[in-house]
């Protein structure tokens, strides 16, 4: 390419129909970018639950910005540039920069349509390769985020006193203490006082506060605390479980499930649906992943059953209501009177002592008033026996429900749970009328988020294509830019890859981001391209005749070429910003890496597929054309 290195002073009126010109051209492909890249966003804008919570903000934010940046170019842009567009000018050819980047790029890209055959090889053998790793990858509904604390939630049996709460509850915690990267250890067993908080006496939960992660022992993991902890709370009659306190409330908030995945049984009899419970808990035990696993208890709760004999509270002239008034007084206390202090008023109960109501040989000697026998025990009138029920009753949808609860680590949540449905499908198979199981907790949401994306993702892509042919008003222009789409994959897939990410929302995000990104680019790419093709045509005419190969091979190098410095600095901007993610640590930095895993690595492959194999595909059909139709057609954006 001729390099003129001269300055040139342009007269006012040329100067401003160039800026005018120029600005017109840019507010086009300005318009048709925001569409593309905000129509790109519409998957996220469709997410629900906690996904779309989580992301919404993202899309909202980068549509708005998209809209304001789209307005500023078409009003503010072009009053600046014509304030500061004065004085001498000289060619872009000459600036050191770009005259670098053009003596590298051109000889690659020579290269690269001397070797055409080889080039488009090397492009389908990488997208070759990254799909079977693609598929090779774990799936799970969002990337553990690391709150920098540990919620430990033990389960004991259903009919455990108060006071073996207790002991259990100390030992637990003095163990807890012991791991040197445990800060603080707070407990506690049943309810809150909260009408929200429906947990029964034998649930135990434990908030472990830990240690900055620079006085951890050397090599120490989350995960390997956690695994030392497990060993050594190994305390009969108790089922350990493991999790973080946002996200347990999340999940029950959102599913009911206190851990990762729960299999909830629903039927008609509570027996049956325990038999059930039984049947999957052992199904599911050895199977690579499946941690803390619990059936949530239906039956054994202890009852005291107090069966009033009608004829012998007859015979000493006593009531039903007389037996249940001492019943109530003696076991659950009675109000006597309230107490006022300052503006607080309590209410004071009166009952039986521990002693008296202890066990039920004390229970059988309470004394009844009676007007002419005196006092008599309580058995005289009553049998009173401990009988077995149900501790809780849950039903959901008007069914009766049991649940098998368990939480995933060291393996994916995706195939983990394929493989147990997989093994309780070949074990149980089809459960009897009136009874069936269904997948929740967190498995609930990766499907429906994956229904929500499989859905809308293909219309995504029909609406970019529409967008696109009407940019360039041919079909062939707008298939050749979202041709990127797959190659821009190939760095996202081998960078998630390598990174041993696994599969998610954030990842799906993450692509989503990069199609509007590789697409945009591909577009400057392509107009250029179009721009040059029509120097071609001004200068030599649109026939056989006159345009040769060469001619179409030097024009769509120099389109290519044309504007290196800008396509370079849309990659390097992204990559600047996105890059120092990478090495980020804090807190939900887990969660960005997995975003910005795919956009790094599918800014690179898409940068190298838009400058080295864009051209080629770009003169190949401008070959085709001109072989075929005798002369070569050019998209132009227009209004």
């Amino acid at each position: 390419m001729l390099k003129n290195k001269s300055y040139k002073k342009i007269p006012n009126d040329v100067r401003m129909n160039i800026i005018e010109r120029a600005c017109k051209q840019v507010s086009r492909g300005v318009f048709f970018s925001t569409v593309i890249i905000i129509t790109s966003f519409l998957p996220v804008f469709l997410l629900t639950g906690q996904e779309g919570k989580l992301f919404g903000p993202l899309a909202y934010t980068k549509t708005f910005i998209m809209i304001v940046d789209a307005l500023l170019v078409v009003t503010l842009a072009p009053v600046l540039i014509s304030f500061f567009m004065r004085g001498r000018f000289r060619p872009e050819s000459a600036n050191p920069v770009n005259h670098f980047l053009e003596r590298v790029y051109e000889p690659i890209v020579h290269l690269c349509i001397k070797w055409r055959k080889t080039t488009i090889a090397v492009m389908l053998i990488a997208l070759g390769i990254s799909i079977p790793m693609v598929m090779s990858l774990g799936t799970e509904f969002m990337p553990p985020l690391d709150e920098g604390t540990i919620l430990f939630m033990p389960v004991t049996l259903p009919d455990v006193s108060n006071s073996e709460v207790k002991r259990i509850l100390q030992v637990q915690d003095k163990i807890l203490a012991s791991v040197p990267e445990v800060k603080s250890v707070l407990g506690k067993a049943g309810r809150a006082n909260t009408a929200t908080d429906n947990s029964p006496i034998s649930m135990i939960e434990t908030i472990l506060m830990l240690k900055p992660k620079d006085q951890w022992r050397k090599g120490m993991t989350k995960d390997s605390i956690i695994n030392e902890l497990n060993s050594k709370l190994q305390i009969p009659g108790v089922t350990n479980g493991w999790t973080q306190p946002i996200i347990n409330r999340i999940n029950m908030l959102s599913t009911g499930i206190r851990t990762d995945v729960g299999v909830k049984v629903y039927g008609q009899n509570l027996d049956s649906i325990y038999a059930f419970s039984q049947v999957i808990k052992k199904e599911l035990q050895g199977i690579n992943g499946v941690k803390d696993l619990y059936v949530e208890p239906i039956t054994g709760g202890k009852y005291i059953d107090v069966n009033i004999k009608r004829d012998e509270i007859a015979r000493y002239d006593l009531s039903v209501d007389d037996v249940n008034a001492v019943i109530e007084t003696a076991l659950g206390g009675a109000k006597i009177t309230t107490t006022v202090e300052g503006r607080q008023r309590f209410s004071v109960n009166a009952r039986f002592g521990q002693d008296y109501r202890n066990n039920i040989e004390s229970l059988k000697r309470l004394q009844i008033q009676t007007m002419s026998f005196g006092p008599i025990p309580l058995q005289a009138v009553a049998d009173i026996k401990i009988t077995e029920g149900p501790p809780m009753i849950n039903s959901e949808n008007a069914l009766l429900r049991g649940t098998v609860l368990f939480n995933v680590r060291e393996r994916d949540l995706g195939s983990t749970v394929s493989e147990a449905q997989q093994k309780l499908n070949d074990a149980i198979g089809k459960m009897p009328k009136g009874y069936f199981i269904e997948w929740s907790g967190q498995y609930e949401n990766l499907i429906r988020s994956e229904q929500t994306l499989k859905l809308i993702t293909p219309i995504v892509l029909i609406v970019i294509f529409i967008s696109m042919y009407f940019a360039f008003h041919s079909a062939r222009e707008a298939l050749l830019s979202l041709i990127t789409l797959p190659f821009a994959l190939i760095g996202g897939a081998y960078m998630i890859w390598f990174w041993g990410v696994n599969l998610s929302v954030a990842v799906a995000v993450g692509f989503i981001a990069l199609f509007g990104l590789a697409v945009e680019t591909n577009i400057v790419m392509v107009i250029y391209l179009n721009d040059a093709m029509q120097q071609l045509i001004a200068k030599k005419g649109n026939s056989r005749e006159t345009i040769t190969k060469d001619d179409l091979r030097e024009y769509t190098i120099q389109g290519a070429a044309k504007r290196l410095r800008p396509k370079i600095m849309t990659v390097s901007v992204s990559l600047f910003a996105l890059v120092p993610i990478l090495w980020s640590s804090g807190v939900g930095s887990d969660v960005m890496k997995p975003i910005v895993l795919p956009m790094v690595g599918g800014v690179i492959t898409s940068a190298i597929y838009i400058l080295l194999v864009t051209p080629l595909i770009f003169l190949m059909s401008k070959e085709y054309e001109l072989k075929k139709y005798g002369k070569i057609a050019v998209a132009e954006i227009k209004h």
